[in-house]
């Protein structure tokens, strides 16, 4: 590694996002190819913003875990000299389903919130307080990440920060609906184990996570990237890999994968918006998410991790095309990198590349 930013100057940012089991499968290989193509590492982007799946992945780069090493872990071919992650991607998240919702509502604060102020949260974080509070345990998650951050230097008062990248991990505090990312300056403290297992804790799936009394729950309630924290720091370029979001799609005929993808274009919109207001500080913004290929390999469940073995291996592939062809000049919607300021859609390789340039 060469440090934050990179040894060539460039000043980055890498932000991502919420998208359960196979959301942090298909990222791992869209990052892989994302490394390939555009030539660093990214260990070395001066921050990086993890909300739920997005965070574990986040943690790890913060805790000085290579791209290439989370890939071979997924695979089930690490090598001896690789760092232990501890973890079964199989079992150590639960199962495709949630457990039995307990009774009562999840926040009934929240709701509370919401019915004083029923435009202040995103949908989403509205229906999160309604839902049964969640009863599957991240103590499996809360392990692993203890055990890969042990490594980091230690501060006088004993607490531990990735520093390299500067990791801000995404929560929504269940009780009023407002949004922490730990790590940032100014925000609540947290280990890196709460904060990582917090942002995961998908609402009426797994318990609230408690930081300093208060319970938090997952960050993709309020935002699916929180992209919008970059805004006005400067930055050269942003890329941002987005689970949840799609510009072209498959024809599934599950009713339930059908659903899927029109909440997909939802938060689609909510994330253009939010790089559009990046975009508009002088930074340039590569948006990549799952295409048609991506979204069959997926399909309608997110969190099941028998399709696992598919995503990986469709995201390395259809992800390191879709860059390639960003980048071909000869291409009449290509007019350059810079230049470049509409998401575009790229069916034939189905990830997609947007960018906002300056």
């Amino acid at each position: 590694m060469s440090g934050p930013g990179g040894g060539d100057g460039v000043r980055r940012g890498l932000v991502l996002g919420a998208g359960g089991v196979l959301g942090f499968t298909w990222m791992v290989g869209a990052l892989r190819a994302l490394e390939d193509e555009e030539g660093f590492d990214a260990r070395d982007v001066e921050v990086c913003v993890g909300t739920s799946a997005g965070s574990i992945l986040a943690a790890l780069l913060g805790c000085g875990v290579g791209v290439d090493v989370t890939l071979r872990h997924q695979q089930g071919i690490p090598l001896p000299a690789d760092p232990d992650i501890s973890w079964n991607y199989d079992s150590d998240s639960g199962g495709a389903l949630p457990p039995r919702p307990g009774l009562g509502l999840g926040s009934p604060r929240l709701l509370a919130t919401v019915a004083r102020h029923p435009l202040r949260l995103p949908p989403m974080a509205a229906m999160s307080a309604v839902l049964p509070r969640g009863r599957r345990s991240l103590r499996p998650l809360h392990r692993m990440i203890e055990h890969v951050s042990a490594t980091l230097p230690r501060a006088d008062d004993g607490s531990a920060w990735p520093t390299g990248p500067r990791a801000w991990i995404v929560a929504m505090d269940y009780g009023t609906g407002t949004r922490a990312a730990f790590g940032r300056p100014g925000e609540p403290a947290a280990s890196l184990a709460d904060a990582v297992t917090a942002s995961c804790a998908i609402p009426g799936w797994y318990e609230p996570v408690l930081v300093d009394g208060r319970p938090y729950v997952d960050g993709g309630a309020l935002s699916p990237t929180s992209l919008d924290l970059l805004a006005g720091l400067g930055l050269d370029e942003v890329y941002v890999l987005a689970p949840m979001i799609s510009f072209a799609y498959d024809r599934p005929r599950s009713p339930v994968a059908l659903a899927e993808r029109r909440w997909r274009r939802v938060v689609t919109r909510r994330v253009l918006a939010e790089a559009a207001g990046v975009r508009d500080g002088g930074t340039e913004v590569t948006l990549l998410g799952p295409g048609p290929e991506d979204l069959a390999a997926i399909g309608a469940n997110l969190m099941d991790p028998r399709r696992r073995a598919a995503v990986l291996r469709t995201a390395l592939r259809t992800s390191a095309e879709a860059l390639r062809r960003a980048d071909d000049p000869t291409r009449a919607d290509r007019p350059g990198r810079r230049r470049s300021s509409a998401a575009a859609d790229d069916a034939r390789t189905g990830v997609t590349r947007g960018m906002a340039g300056r």
